[in-house]
């Protein structure tokens, strides 16, 4: 049973790599705007995320393009997505690959 919960989670993370901020061109999860992925046993989903901004213009879109991706996957029966600004956001929480894809190593 655990085995097909981290499937499930490495089906997710994957989509969520397919989510780009317009403004920026790596995606969300390797900035670091995913502070958690939890999965119950219905496998229900809540997403908690941030942005790179509070004020961000692209707030909407972005929330909505994570919701359309991991509802888009089979076993997903529900996705809740909750947007927080504690921990502030900043550069150190970005991948290495994303430090390097923006110039920052």
């Amino acid at each position: 049973m655990e085995n097909n919960f981290l499937i499930l989670e490495e089906r997710i993370i994957k989509m969520l790599k397919m989510v780009f901020d317009p403004e920026i061109p790596v995606n969300i999860y390797d900035l670091g705007l995913i502070y958690n992925v939890d999965i119950d046993d219905e496998k229900n989903v809540k997403i908690l995320m941030t942005l790179t901004a509070p004020n961000c213009p692209a707030a909407d879109f972005i929330v909505e393009d994570v919701r359309i991706k991991v509802e888009g996957i089979d076993e997903v029966k529900d996705v809740e997505i909750e947007l927080t600004f504690e921990p502030t956001w900043d550069k150190e929480m970005m991948s290495e690959e994303a430090k390097l894809e923006l110039g920052f190593l």
